[in-house]
């Protein structure tokens, strides 16, 4: 039996680590390196760092930080943001990240995903699904949730996998930064219809969140941001909570 991962999810824009809530009102929240060493002591499972700086030299900053971060952490990580081309994948893969992350760019182009798959395979490859409530289906958005798309997120779950996504990390823009517990419903629709691992995302604001995701859903990580950067709980105190609660994590 698989053990479930707890993943930190650092937002970084110009080099420094931000939070906002449902996409917006963003503040600082540290210094990746430092977030990322503290995480790695923590017993994060995985890392995933988000490039929201649109710009050229964001891109290049996070090269740097990509780097910076390779040579010191003992876990995995994923990079997302600004990666439009293999020659983007290419440059964030060599720079030491384990996976990368594409969103608006395979909505842009869904090629993107198969020719990153067929490259690297698809075990590099996370497709990442912003996905907002419209009556009772989810509507994907793109840019940052600024764009909806013609795409339902569970279709669009269903096409990334196809194409050679080899994990989703599904966030649901209602719940992002709310803290009153992960889109169950969500999760569940995206669940069931992929055979991929599933990453839920958005709305985690306790321990039981946690909890409530794995065992009522089946995913098979849980990521988290501003619960875990403003210390309100720790990485360790939600792993030994879900382990009480017969939770299999590492």
């Amino acid at each position: 039996m698989l053990t479930k991962r707890i993943i930190p999810c650092l937002d970084v824009k110009e080099g420094r680590v931000v939070k906002g809530v449902s996409f917006v009102s963003l503040r600082d929240a540290g210094d990746p390196m430092e977030l990322a060493r503290f995480y790695d002591k923590q017993g994060a499972d995985e890392l995933v760092f988000l490039d929201i700086s649109a710009s050229h030299e964001g891109k290049e900053t996070m090269v740097e930080v990509v780097k910076t971060v390779a040579s010191e952490l003992s876990i995995p990580f994923t990079v997302g943001g600004g990666i439009r081309t293999l020659d983007d994948m290419k440059r964030m893969l060599r720079a030491g990240a384990d996976k990368v992350s594409l969103n608006t760019a395979a909505l842009d182009r869904p090629e993107l995903i198969k020719e990153g798959a067929d490259f690297f395979g698809s075990q590099c490859i996370v497709v990442a699904i912003d996905a907002k409530r419209n009556g009772a289906s989810w509507d994907v958005y793109t840019h940052g949730g600024r764009n909806k798309t013609e795409w339902d997120a569970i279709e669009w779950a269903k096409k990334s996998v196809e194409l050679g996504a080899g994990e989703l990390l599904v966030t649901s823009m209602d719940k992002d930064g709310a803290k009153n517990g992960f889109d169950l419903e969500l999760t569940k629709a995206i669940r069931d219809a992929v055979e991929v691992p599933v990453i839920a995302s958005g709305g985690a604001g306790a321990r039981e969140h946690f909890e409530d995701v794995f065992k009522q859903v089946d995913v098979d990580a849980a990521l988290a941001a501003s619960i875990f950067h403003y210390k309100e709980t720790s990485i360790a105190e939600v792993k030994e909570y879900l382990r009480k609660e017969g939770v299999n994590v590492r």
